[in-house]
């Protein structure tokens, strides 16, 4: 066994203890001067008949030695500075006797002497107290800092994983849609029923294939573009995503009801314009098995700083208790046979309007229809 680290922790030990020891000699010792440089000094004042002005030097000889050695060294101070006052300055002189007359003199003495050095420590204290919460704060902000700094390096490292990783898919992809494209063209009447089926359901995952890479592209772009914050009309988007949904929306006769005079707003305007257009879109879809479609977009609350505008249809809505994935990547909550898509749309409009500060919510009942709201706030923005 080695004894050298016993020894330097002894030795340590020893130099901490002696620190204390000396501060608190330190403190003491100030105290003894504070006192002393009172009783000189109001002694020199007195000689010229300003005895008045040896109540003013106790009290802060009282208070710098609160404020400096701590509670301890405060009551001796206080001790030290009435003694001193009742010695040299309260007849009859050169004695702790106290005449009558002077009593009320000196018990306002002691009590102005106690008040100071009780209200120099909470001061103390409370300085004490802030300085701490302070450093915390600060510890805390850094901390804060270094998780921020770690979690965007993550999201960038992320984003950039999946626009290399879609990017590098798409050239075997669309070499394997080819040759199979090819292979049917050239070997299809030779082929039975049963191989043709095979090759259309290659085909058919391919191009679901293409059409999810290309979603997961967009959205990684999403993530990467920077936005371009302007004043522009919210009326003016959604009537234009409206006007390209009709276009859409192969002649059916859909019911459309949008609320006039949406406010003018402080985005990035081709990010919000998506936004609408994606939620409008997909209100279009999930309409599609109801006789009368019927799709209202609107504003449910409207301040200076602050919108949330809405888009409700009558289609197939969707089970509440599902609500959370609605926004997830490649979450889908009815089947793809019924309801083509990739399930990026939605994930989409949360992003960008994050990005806006604000937030996306939906409600739905099964059969029932669905209402999908966001929030803007122009504080992201003026930022």
């Amino acid at each position: 066994m080695n004894p050298l680290p016993l020894a330097s922790s002894d030795s340590a030990a020893r130099q901490s203890t002696g620190l204390l020891r000396s501060r608190h000699l330190q403190r003491y010792a100030l105290v003894l001067f504070s006192v002393a440089v009172a009783v000189g000094a109001g002694r020199l004042l007195d000689r010229f008949g300003f005895r008045d002005a040896t109540v003013p030097l106790f009290l802060c000889a009282s208070a710098i030695s609160s404020w400096y050695g701590g509670p301890g060294p405060a009551v001796v101070a206080a001790i030290l500075c009435s003694l001193a006052f009742d010695y040299f300055f309260v007849p009859p002189l050169y004695s702790l006797y106290i005449a009558a007359a002077e009593l009320p003199y000196f018990i306002i003495f002691a009590l102005f002497t106690v008040l100071v050095s009780w209200f120099a420590r909470i001061r103390r204290r409370v300085e004490e107290d802030l300085r701490n919460t302070r450093d915390e704060l600060e510890r805390l902000n850094r901390e804060l800092a270094k998780r921020s700094a770690a979690l965007e390096a993550s999201n960038k490292e992320l984003e950039a994983f999946a626009y290399s990783i879609s990017h590098d898919l798409r050239a075997p992809l669309r070499h394997a849609a080819g040759f199979a494209e090819l292979l049917r063209s050239s070997a299809g009447p030779s082929l039975d029923e049963k191989s043709r089926r095979y090759l259309t359901v290659v085909l058919e995952s391919a191009n679901r294939m293409g059409s999810l890479i290309d979603d997961l592209l967009a959205f990684s772009r999403i993530g990467r573009a920077e936005t371009h914050y302007s004043t522009f009309s919210l009326q003016q988007i959604v009537q234009e995503a409206v006007a390209e949904a009709r276009q859409d929306a192969n002649g059916r006769n859909i019911a459309w009801r949008v609320v006039d005079a949406l406010p003018e707003w402080y985005g990035d305007r081709s990010m919000l314009r998506l936004v609408v257009i994606n939620l409008i879109s997909n209100a279009v879809k999930f309409t599609r098995t109801r006789s009368e479609p019927e799709i209202e977009i609107g504003c449910s609350e409207r301040k200076n700083d602050h919108v949330v505008l809405f888009v409700r249809d009558n289609g197939v809505g969707f089970d509440m208790k599902y609500s959370n994935k609605l926004f997830g990547v490649f979450q889908r909550l009815h089947s793809q046979e019924a309801f083509e898509g990739t399930g990026i749309g939605l994930a989409t409009v949360q992003r960008i309007v994050h990005r806006h500060g604000g937030r996306v919510w939906a409600e739905g009942k099964v059969e029932g229809g669905a209402t999908f709201y966001f929030s803007l706030s122009k504080l992201t923005g003026a930022n």
